[in-house]
């Protein structure tokens, strides 16, 4: 799949929106524990390597709706015309059963839960180590082109450390805890502030058997402060948000003993696409030496990646006896400078 070419000579490509991140700023282990009766029945499971014959939905079909940023009011933003999509079918019941065994095993548990003023109970840069399956599953080239068809463009995983991002509710709504200054509503109805995204897209995915909930939706907000709400996904089924240009917010979902959601972050596969990733609302949540160290060397690689492509042009341009065209470099190097200048403003040093 090509990229799309979104940006419009008459309406420059506006500044990314702010992403406001928790107010925790280390790791931090929750306080409240998981139902030991969800670990013990997650582990009964006996484990089995990533295999999309088995474990994909077979019964997948193109999202129903797919919102646009245009009729959003986002036109010329992002790096997809397509904005967010309603749940279609992706994993099987089988491969969902694998992701939680993963989710909830010792190792996990141990090394990857994290709580923040965002969110009490979540897990997440368990990696392929820890957690293979669900690493497999979410890179597996069948997986990654129906996410890119949905998306309306070509994408690729993000970082390891969000392959993927687990958030953990049982009855006890432990995870719902948004403070009032985040920007969450007075009346308790929803599960997450209204917030932007660091990534430029991401799939979310229901681990829980949704029977008997109500709500649960994702609620975008269009510049105008009108809403448009999005049904929540059931059990293996997915919907993908351009969530790093669109505020969004989750609804709580009432009834059930458990919600779980997976969210896997993407980016474009193309290295000439507009790359506004940034940390802020997982630097305080994640381990640092491997956040940073995959942050740093995938944007490196993208940078290699565009002066490999610039000087290709250039060598080209010599052999054809071109004029040297001066405007079109200086904006190429203008523009790789932003690059770097905007990777000293996410490595910042965390004080512990």
């Amino acid at each position: 799949m090509a990229p799309v070419a979104i940006d419009s000579p008459a309406a420059p490509p506006k500044a990314p929106p702010k992403v406001v991140g928790p107010a925790t700023k280390k790791a931090t282990r929750p306080s409240t524990q998981i139902p030991q009766s969800m670990i013990d029945e997650a582990r009964k499971v006996t484990k089995e390597s990533f295999d999309p014959s088995k474990h994909l939905d077979y019964n997948y079909k193109y999202p129903k709706r797919i919102y646009t940023m245009e009729e959003i009011g986002l036109e010329n933003q992002g790096i997809s015309p397509n904005a967010a999509s309603e749940p279609f079918p992706l994993f099987t019941e089988n491969a969902i059963r694998q992701i939680r065994a993963e989710v909830f095993s010792e190792e996990s548990l141990r090394d990857c839960q994290y709580t923040s003023t965002f969110a009490k109970n979540m897990i997440r840069g368990m990696g392929p180590a820890r957690a293979p399956f669900t690493y497999t599953a979410w890179s597996h080239p069948e997986v990654v082109a129906r996410l890119s068809e949905v998306a309306g463009v070509d994408l690729v995983p993000h970082m390891d450390t969000d392959i993927a991002h687990v958030n953990v509710s049982f009855d006890d709504g432990s995870t719902t805890a948004i403070q009032n200054q985040n920007g969450a509503d007075d009346d308790g109805t929803s599960a997450f502030a209204w917030h932007y995204d660091s990534f430029p897209f991401v799939c979310v995915m229901m681990l829980s058997d949704c029977t008997g909930m109500v709500g649960g939706e994702t609620a975008l907000r269009k510049p105008n402060g009108d809403v448009i709400k999005i049904r929540g996904p059931r059990m293996g089924t997915a919907m993908m948000l351009q969530g790093r240009y669109i505020e969004h917010q989750a609804l709580k979902a009432l009834g059930g003993r458990e919600r779980i959601s997976m969210a896997a972050c993407f980016r474009p596969r193309s290295p000439t696409m507009k790359d506004e990733t940034v940390l802020a609302s997982v630097r305080g949540i994640s381990d640092l030496e491997l956040l940073y160290t995959q942050y740093t060397g995938y944007r490196l690689e993208l940078l290699e990646e565009r002066i490999r492509i610039m000087l290709k042009e250039e060598r080209r341009r010599q052999v054809a006896k071109r004029p040297f065209n001066l405007p079109e470099i200086r904006n190429f190097l203008t523009e790789q400078k932003e690059f770097l200048e905007s990777m000293l403003e996410e490595l910042l040093e965390v004080e512990n």
